[in-house]
């Protein structure tokens, strides 16, 4: 396992992150653990919550899990999205976050959440409110480092500047969606971490299963995200992407790689990448992931690959410009 910066803070992290969603959902408290377990095996030091996950159950899991080993890893969860059935447990308000918050410490156990991340952006809060909230958690020792994930590039600069120019606690890492069919943050968003230090743990590295070779355009599975998630069949019901997972697919098996082993190492070779977010039902399934850091993406590899998809054009669209 290797270990990268975490932006600029001068915090060390695995190379892979593991999300949680998964626990006290899908997998159950026992495969929770075997999960957990095999990650700190390998060198994991990185694990990616929220306080939505199972109804809070992802976050009282985890708790239990770092009990022992709290201060040797770096911890995340997330406030905004609704986190009950009152009106006012949402977004990204001073009076939410404080109670989001709080919460989360109590589910997780500990006494500090070393990145928080505004889960969606909130266009019913001034982004001046929710930064000075963030930054009175930082004094207080609440949180560690503010983050946002889902925000698009001229939010996370808004928000940038009004730290700046307030003297307040900048966003210190990025939570995109990014995988081999979903590039949009190649755009402005990865060449904006990159320029401004800014650590990034894309979610979703196998396209919510799409790249596992489950999936062509005449093929599906009888279940998956995919097939029984609504969210999941709309974010990805393009039919160019299943010719992507076929030919990738195709691609691995000829390299003699598991599909989703060679996702992850492609999001993970992206220089703008600090860490992918890999998640999984239960332990068979985690190993997939778990082998892309034993691969060895060189650059010529790494364009092999993304031609198998669409590139997405430059933010000014000139492409004649693109070398």
């Amino acid at each position: 396992m290797q270990y990268r910066n975490l932006g600029r803070t001068g915090v060390k992290v695995s190379q892979l992150c593991f999300g949680t969603m998964s626990f006290g959902d899908i997998a159950d408290e026992a495969e929770s653990a075997k999960m957990f377990n095999r990650c700190r095996d390998i060198g994991i030091n990185f694990f990616d919550c929220a306080n939505v996950y199972a109804g809070g159950r992802s976050e009282e899991i985890l708790g239990d899990l770092i009990a022992d080993c709290r201060d040797e890893l770096v911890i995340t969860s997330k406030f905004a999205s609704q986190a009950g059935k009152d009106i006012n447990q949402r977004g990204s308000s001073r009076r939410h976050i404080q109670l989001a918050v709080e919460d989360s410490l109590r589910r997780l156990k500990t006494d500090r959440i070393d990145v928080y991340f505004a889960h969606h952006y909130d266009t019913n809060t001034p982004v001046e409110e929710t930064l000075r909230a963030l930054d009175d958690l930082v004094h207080q020792g609440k949180i560690l480092y503010p983050a946002v994930s889902n925000w698009s590039a001229w939010q996370i600069m808004k928000a940038q500047g009004i730290a700046k120019y307030e003297g307040l606690a900048r966003i210190e890492c990025i939570q995109p969606m990014y995988n081999l069919v979903k590039r949009q943050a190649e755009v402005e968003i990865l060449p904006l971490a990159a320029n401004e230090e800014i650590g990034v743990i894309p979610y979703s590295p196998l396209g919510g299963g799409l790249l596992t070779g489950k999936y062509s355009p005449t093929e599906k599975p009888d279940s998956g995200r995919l097939v029984e998630n609504h969210m999941y069949a709309k974010r990805y019901g393009v039919d160019d992407y299943y010719q992507t997972a076929l030919d990738f697919t195709a691609h691995a098996n000829e390299n003699g790689y598991q599909p989703a082993t060679l996702a992850v190492a492609w999001v993970m070779a992206n220089p703008a990448i600090t860490a992918p977010i890999i998640g999984a039902r239960n332990l068979e399934q985690l190993e997939g992931s778990l082998a892309a850091v034993d691969v060895d993406m060189t650059p010529e590899w790494y364009a092999q690959i993304s031609a198998l998809s669409y590139t997405p054009p430059p933010a000014n669209d000139r492409l004649e410009e693109v070398k």
